[in-house]
């Protein structure tokens, strides 16, 4: 792994240098595969969102503001180019689309377990805006003010739609158990 930092790396990819682009695409891949993934919950799909991610960035890393970190900048491109895709796909086919499994080896969200294949379905099940807060916040880890500078809107914006999710994933796990419980 390159020990320098996205910034270098960043400056050097802009310079020609492939080797610190084949740096940034490696150690970022991997995270912005995973948001994709976490909200559109197919594995094609999230293949080729952070592919074009990736695309995107490369092509616009001239403009791309060295004082700031690469990785959100980079996931607010993926959760963008994810939701545009879910919306485009939802207007011209209606309806929820499916979930898959990640593939295990392709650091998904999730390991094998039903419990976490319940909770991303259940995931799954958020209104687009939610889901991507919660992805970016447990699944990648992000702190709600690097979300909210991803996602270009006020802290209190991803508190509120973490909170609300977190309610909403709260609820339909209470009305699972209840269907359970009943005999």
């Amino acid at each position: 792994m390159d020990p320098r930092s996205d910034a270098l790396l960043v400056r050097a990819a802009c310079d020609g240098d492939r080797d610190a682009a084949a740096a940034l695409f490696g150690r970022h891949w991997q995270p912005a595969w995973r948001v994709a993934f976490g909200i559109t919950g197919r594995r094609a799909m999230a293949d080729d969102i952070a592919a074009d991610a990736f695309e995107r960035a490369f092509a616009a890393l001239a403009r791309f503001d060295a004082r700031r970190p690469f990785a959100p900048w980079l996931h607010r491109i993926v959760v963008n180019r994810a939701l545009d895709v879910l919306r485009s796909e939802r207007r011209l086919i209606g309806g929820e689309l499916p979930f898959e499994q990640p593939d295990p080896g392709g650091g998904g969200l999730a390991g094998d377990h039903g419990s976490d294949r319940e909770l991303l379905e259940a995931v799954q099940c958020l209104p687009l805006q939610r889901r991507a807060v919660v992805i970016l916040r447990y699944g990648i880890g992000m702190a709600p003010a690097e979300i909210a500078a991803v996602l270009d809107v006020p802290v209190g914006t991803v508190h509120s739609r973490l909170a609300r999710a977190l309610e909403q994933l709260r609820a339909e796990r209470e009305d699972r158990e209840d269907c359970v419980e009943r005999p």
